[in-house]
């Protein structure tokens, strides 16, 4: 179904607002990909917080045109769902699970902000922690000398206790 001007305007808008906000964003060729398989992959996207969209290419190039992802523009061609979204990790991720799964469904190249990427470095983003993940990591990472130290300082009461209980139970048995 072809849309008139103001639809066009309105996906532009649409799509340069989350272009706006993303800090990755992977494009991938969904050929042959059944409605089944769309629908689940976009319930995923929406639990994953990725914007997933199939539009034409050329809205999307008018979308990117004066953002920091105008690279992206030149390697536009064929059927492409696009996933964007603000964690870099996310939409790589989803969409490199997916196609694991689903050979229909092949990723043709990212980006995130001044840098186009090919598949490999896609699928090396993709291996990464989240930022969740990551975060969590510094934190035990931050609280583990901390946490040690505590320990330290229980053990000498802690053993403390343990010897008076023992010369108790000496002295009973004695």
């Amino acid at each position: 179904m072809s849309l008139n001007l103001d639809d066009k305007k309105t996906v532009v808008a649409e799509v340069s607002a989350e272009v706006a906000n993303a800090q990755s964003i992977i494009v991938a060729e969904y050929r042959g990909l059944g409605v089944v398989d769309l629908t689940a992959l976009r319930a995923n996207a929406r639990k994953s917080g990725v914007y997933l969209r199939v539009v034409k290419n050329t809205l999307v190039r008018r979308a990117l045109a004066g953002t920091p992802f105008e690279g992206l523009s030149a390697q536009l061609v064929g059927p492409l769902i696009y996933g964007i979204s603000k964690d870099p990790v996310a939409a790589a991720k989803l969409l490199n699970d997916f196609a694991k799964g689903n050979e229909k469904l092949t990723i043709k190249v990212g980006a995130m902000p001044n840098y186009v990427m090919d598949v490999a470095r896609v699928k090396a983003l993709a291996t990464m922690p989240s930022r969740e993940e990551l975060l969590s990591k510094l934190l035990g990472t931050m609280q583990a000398p901390i946490t040690q130290f505590v320990r330290t300082l229980n053990e000498v009461p802690t053993k403390f206790v343990r010897g008076l209980a023992a010369v108790r139970d000496a002295k009973e048995t004695a």
